[in-house]
């Protein structure tokens, strides 16, 4: 069990073991005070729980963040003076550089039920990034893009429902420009690498985009237009093969630098655990992958037998690897997306390079999902992404941040919105727990669509780690 199921278990349990005492109670007012206030009273809790306590957080909001960065990583001398944030006199920034500002936030009681959030005021390119409700702790903003504001003394940090307390730590992480590099981004699922890292492929000089899996799995919504259950999943096989190759034009690359692989959805770690074996579709009644790389530019080895196995999987990828010859390889982040999927997509490159004759200069990763938060980044579409959470100091974590402007952040809203797995719309209780939000908690959705990775994925920062 991965630990981010072992966080949900434990959140269940504990979900349950206070919806006993709840009942417990209401059934005791009940009895001593009023037989139809236990239904009003249940009803409220119901809105309350919906519009302030429904996120999947697994850790308190009063825990610190702790990062470590590598040594001799410059730390330029900054103070915050009331809102003002101001270098020391003679420095100056990068403009390029990731710069990321460490300081205690505090929410005021309001921000217990709206999400504290911090403006960054000052110059062309105000930004906000928003952090937990009822935060009180160490935390890591993300001022990539705003060096040139901040070496003219101009950047002011604004709290909403919140303050910000303490003396700042700044950190100015130099990196190359990746964008002018061969860039290949490894994609568990269609979408992956759109979520990921559109901005960065749509601008790089060479772009190769791989898709491991169909992602055929969890076709409710085709079985609606009455398919059976492998039809619905081979439908939607299908659907996001098609995305995986057809999409990526749309930043720009060329079809034969997109390659599906055809293996298939959440069966990648049994293949790792059997590597001769081959492991076939959970619901779509298949065992070979050619039906969903029919698209692809070229054959590859596992186009001789088809066979969903973690050897055919090793010699795709040697292929592939070695044919693009990339600079830069874009992959899930081992320890923060906990993914299965994910997970093994990053090991299976790993072991592809092991001995192989080219191998690339940089090592990115990409986290679109979070062990600790199933809501960040948080905040609005448009907005800042602020570091996620991160507890364990002795691991050395090294962000890159890429800056999107507003016309490539709805680029990229546009290529997600062609994913058809982002297209259907949302079970109906997600959608009641959304007006209550908005009206109760003052949170807003996404101008680009209903699908949650609209809001989380298209903003003015792409974040990566190198690894």
């Amino acid at each position: 069990m991965s630990r981010k199921q072992q966080l949900l278990k434990r959140h269940r349990r504990n979900k349950r073991i206070g919806l006993l005492i709840a009942l417990v109670l209401l059934i005791a007012i009940g009895v001593l005070v009023a037989w139809w206030l236990p239904l009003v009273l249940a009803v409220l809790g119901w809105i309350a729980h919906e519009a302030w306590f429904a996120d999947h957080l697994f850790y308190s909001p009063k825990d610190d963040y702790h990062y470590s960065f590598p040594p001799y990583t410059p730390q330029p001398k900054v103070h915050l003076d009331g809102e003002r944030l101001r270098l020391d006199e003679g420095v100056m920034l990068v403009n390029d550089a990731t710069l990321v500002l460490a300081l205690r936030v505090k929410s005021t009681w309001l921000g217990r039920f709206i999400d504290p959030m911090v403006e960054l005021l000052g110059g062309d390119n105000p930004d906000r990034q928003t952090f937990e409700r009822g935060v009180n702790g160490l935390r890591y903003l993300n001022l990539s893009g705003q060096a040139q504001v901040l070496s003219r003394g101009e950047l002011r940090l604004h709290g909403r429902f919140c303050r910000l307390l303490g003396e700042p730590v700044l950190w100015a992480l130099e990196q190359p420009d990746y964008r002018r590099q061969r860039v290949m981004v490894i994609a568990p699922h269609a979408d992956d690498a759109e979520l990921a890292a559109y901005g960065l492929y749509s601008q790089a000089d060479e772009a190769w985009i791989v898709t491991l899996t169909a992602g055929e799995i969890e076709a409710e919504h085709y079985q609606q237009m009455g398919l059976g259950k492998p039809e619905a999943a081979r439908l939607k096989g299908r659907l996001r093969a098609w995305d995986s190759i057809a999409v990526p034009r749309w930043a720009g690359v060329p079809q034969e630098h997109s390659v599906q692989l055809g293996y298939f959805c959440l069966q990648l770690a049994a293949m790792q655990a059997a590597p001769a074996q081959p492991m076939g579709s959970r619901e779509a009644e298949l065992s070979d992958t050619r039906v969903y790389r029919q698209l692809n530019p070229f054959a590859l080895p596992g186009d001789i037998d088809g066979a969903p196995t973690w050897n055919n999987l090793l010699a795709d990828l040697r292929e592939l690897l070695l044919r693009a010859r990339p600079e830069v390889i874009v992959l899930p982040h081992p320890t923060l997306d906990p993914h299965p999927d994910h997970l093994s997509a990053q090991q299976a490159v790993l072991e592809a390079l092991k001995g192989l004759e080219w191998q690339p200069t940089t090592l990115l990763g990409y986290a679109n999902h979070l062990h600790d938060n199933d809501r960040w980044p948080m905040g609005d579409s448009g907005t800042g992404t602020a570091l996620p959470p991160a507890f364990d100091s002795t691991s050395l974590l090294v962000p890159y941040c890429l800056v999107l402007s507003a016309a490539q952040q709805r680029d990229k809203a546009m290529a997600l919105g062609m994913m058809h797995d982002l297209q259907p719309r949302a079970p109906f209780k997600r959608r009641l727990r959304r007006v209550l939000q908005r009206l109760l908690a003052g949170r807003s959705g996404s101008p680009y669509g209903e699908n949650e990775f609209f809001r989380k994925a298209v903003r003015r920062h792409e974040l990566f780690w190198r690894l």
